[in-house]
């Protein structure tokens, strides 16, 4: 959690969006809810999907010195490559020479024009081996944007820091960490379509490589708003997940970003993973403090820290973390409404949210924050929320049940006031999904009932 309304590097986005925010602006094409239901109609999704996942699917590509390969887990591996390269790390100063390989997608034609796009990919990553993902876009006048990096990723952190790269726009939108924003959404530029290029990288003369099995993107163009429709309870269960604290871990490694204070992305992280069947060896777990309680958490935060935001929550690097473990792919998206989150939790699938509010906003949570993560588990009877706070002191205490109401508008809104009274923005329904390779036919009706595949 970013400690209590303690601005976080993510909140920089809400500086880039604020004079469409100031504004009140929605875009005609993109209703609201309620719009919607006035008209007697579902509201269209305001979220694009893609990934590639398939035998197919990468060999669709254009590949320069990449190749595909089939089998259970059909994915993307350095074949001959096209060359070499230097990289000079900025979080260390080393230079070194790898050998690289690329794959560039098809374009992807977004069903809804966005003015957000974030990318997220599941890889294998050995040491001597690292990737980088880049999205190119067209907008809405049929210009580009530039090839912008979105991630220089590992799963270790031996042979380079795993980082976003700040500093990139083109006057008309932005990188702001893991998310690929629109600078002024009110002017009606969306993005309409983009490309994904990998760079697979090793280490000159070995035949190490990455294996990539995922890779795709979430274009969303979510209306601006306070509040949101809202939705009728139709589900009562609760998934049993494992629950950690992330205050336990206070004061603990802090490098990776103050330690556990500010550990709700990794530590959600970990409970979902654990539900799917994920587990840490002793031998990964090894470097840990054996004084220290759930060391796995420990081992979430460093291997999901990005060294250039200087924290834990960078949303692609926790869905990656969850697909290293076997059997376990993840994603970023975004979900319309607690019946979505209802639709998942029926067919056994949790979710990790991100959202932001003042204490007197959530009851029973305690306190206010500019940004958190929790796992929703289930529902009560009353449609309630039933979620893993990992805000809390203790492992036991990590299950609450928050009010639909409050829970529902603080996650999926766009717009709120921070403890200043200054207009900022939320989250607008994000949200991480971990779920097995080989979902069963529920799970991946569920899951296509939500856009995701």
């Amino acid at each position: 959690m970013s400690r209590a309304e303690q601005p976080s590097r993510r909140t920089v986005l809400a500086a880039a969006v604020a004079a469409a925010m100031a504004s009140g602006a929605v875009p005609a094409a993109a209703a609201t809810g309620s719009d919607a239901a006035a008209a007697g109609r579902a509201p269209a999704r305001p979220v694009d999907n893609r990934a590639w996942t398939t035998y197919s699917d990468w060999r669709s590509g254009t590949a320069q010195g990449a190749r595909a390969v089939a089998g259970a887990r059909p994915g993307l591996v350095i074949g001959e490559p096209a060359g070499t390269t230097d990289y000079t790390d900025p979080h260390t100063g080393s230079t070194a020479t790898w050998e690289y390989a690329t794959w560039t997608s098809p374009v992807h034609r977004l069903t809804v024009p966005a003015t957000e796009v974030i990318a997220s990919w599941n890889a294998h990553t050995p040491d001597g081996t690292w990737l980088q993902v880049e999205l190119r876009g067209t907008y809405s006048d049929g210009t580009d944007t530039p090839w912008y990096v979105m991630a220089r990723w590992a799963a270790g952190d031996k042979d380079i820091r795993r980082t976003s790269v700040d500093g990139q726009g083109d006057g008309r939108s932005s990188v702001w960490t893991d998310t690929l924003s629109v600078d002024d959404a009110s002017t009606g530029l969306r993005l309409v379509s983009y490309r994904l290029r990998l760079t697979l990288h090793r280490k000159p003369g070995t035949g190490l490589t990455p294996t990539v099995w995922r890779l795709g993107a979430m274009g969303s163009d979510v209306p601006d708003r306070f509040t949101v429709p809202a939705s009728t309870p139709r589900l009562a269960r609760e998934l049993t997940v494992p629950r950690y604290s992330q205050e336990i871990h206070k004061g603990q490694y802090p490098e990776y970003d103050n330690g556990g204070e500010a550990w709700c992305s990794p530590t959600s992280s970990q409970m979902i993973i654990e539900y799917w069947g994920g587990r840490l060896t002793d031998e990964q777990l090894a470097w840990v403090d054996p004084s220290y309680a759930d060391p796995q958490v420990c081992h979430a935060a460093r291997h999901t820290y990005d060294h250039q935001y200087a924290g834990c929550g960078n949303w692609p690097f926790n869905a990656a973390y969850a697909g290293t473990f076997d059997g376990i792919q993840g994603v970023v998206t975004r979900l319309g409404s607690l019946t979505d989150l209802e639709t998942l939790i029926a067919a056994g699938i949790p979710a990790i949210t991100s959202q932001s509010f003042l204490a007197q906003e959530l009851t029973g949570a305690g306190y206010g924050t500019a940004g958190h993560l929790m796992t929703v588990i289930g529902f009560t009877a009353g449609g309630d929320v039933i979620a893993n706070d990992p805000n809390s002191p203790t492992d036991e205490a990590v299950r609450r049940v928050y009010k639909r109401r409050e829970w529902e508008n603080i996650w999926l809104r766009t717009k709120r006031y921070n403890a200043s009274g200054k207009v900022v923005s939320g989250t607008g329904g994000v949200c991480y999904l971990y779920f097995p390779v080989r979902p069963t036919p529920r799970q991946c009706m569920a899951l296509a009932a939500v856009g995701v595949r």
